[in-house]
């Protein structure tokens, strides 16, 4: 009896291990661009803006430019970089677009570099909680993704 237990338990263990896993690591293929991971942190409650974080792989032999994206989360999402100046402040700006050489990769991580802005929370976002985004590339079209919210203190090291 106990034997079977314990066999049940460890089974159990180990599907959720691999379903949470499978949940952590998702990964979308659209044409040559691959998207993997896309996270955003959870918000403090009043919060009016978030950021969503991923990895963008062009595995093709054309660039391509991520031109926009969008998401039911927020009254508007913009595509950001952020950057530390000479005088130690970190300034963060608009772009129109993120260019996606072929065979090149960009990855979008917290505290610096490229990030899709989410401006104008709809709701809060909370870890464990999941969220659409569209993503429109210029030559390879539009794809949608869901979007795992992580904790506040999520890195981009624990992706994989």
């Amino acid at each position: 009896m106990f034997t079977r237990t314990l066999i049940t338990f460890c089974s159990s263990l180990v599907c959720t291990v691999v379903l949470a896993s499978a949940a952590q690591t998702h990964e979308y293929k659209l044409g040559d661009i691959q998207i993997n991971h896309p996270f955003a942190r959870a918000t403090a409650p009043g919060q009016v803006s978030g950021g969503v974080y991923l990895e963008l792989e062009n595995n093709g032999k054309a660039d391509d430019e991520l031109v926009k994206a969008k998401s039911t989360i927020a009254k508007s999402v913009e595509l950001h970089t952020m950057e530390m100046t000479a005088d130690n402040v970190m300034k963060m700006r608009e772009v129109k677009k993120i260019d996606l050489g072929a065979g090149k990769k960009i990855s979008m991580k917290p505290g610096g570099g490229y990030h899709i802005m989410l401006m104008g929370l709809t709701k809060q976002l909370k870890a464990g909680d999941q969220f659409p985004l569209t993503l429109y590339f210029k030559k390879e079209g539009e794809i949608d993704v869901m979007v795992n919210i992580e904790a506040a203190n999520a890195t981009a090291e624990h992706q994989h």
